[in-house]
């Protein structure tokens, strides 16, 4: 199992931008692809975005299409999540979450504690 902690999250005004961490321990993240899912008040968890395990495919949800990337430094065990034009409804807890495989569809076995976004307007 591996651990995942989230860290970067705040209180930023609509427009402006955040970068999210998410570092884990306990196993090398390389062989996984890992995501990044959200849950606003009162709503369901949802997927933003995934990477693959070698960092060459992703996949975003149509909400968060050309204003959120993923990366991943393999060597640093940690995967970044860069926000940019943010939206009042972007606001949630952010959750990293590492997939059973090397495929952005997952399942993912293994979560963070998440790290609370809030964009103001």
């Amino acid at each position: 199992q591996v651990q995942l902690v989230e860290s970067g999250g705040g209180l930023v005004q609509a427009g402006g931008s955040l970068r999210l961490s998410c570092a884990a321990s306990g196993r090398t993240l390389s062989s996984y692809a890992m995501g990044w899912f959200r849950q606003a008040p009162g709503k369901e968890r949802e997927f933003v975005v995934a990477i693959s395990g070698s960092g060459g495919s992703t996949k975003h949800a149509d909400s968060v299409k050309g204003r959120f990337t993923i990366s991943r430094d393999n060597a640093k065990n940690t995967v970044y999540l860069q926000m940019n034009s943010l939206k009042p409804e972007d606001t949630a807890v952010y959750y990293c979450a590492r997939a059973r495989t090397s495929a952005t569809y997952g399942p993912y076995d293994d979560w963070g504690q998440g790290t609370q976004v809030t964009v103001s307007s």
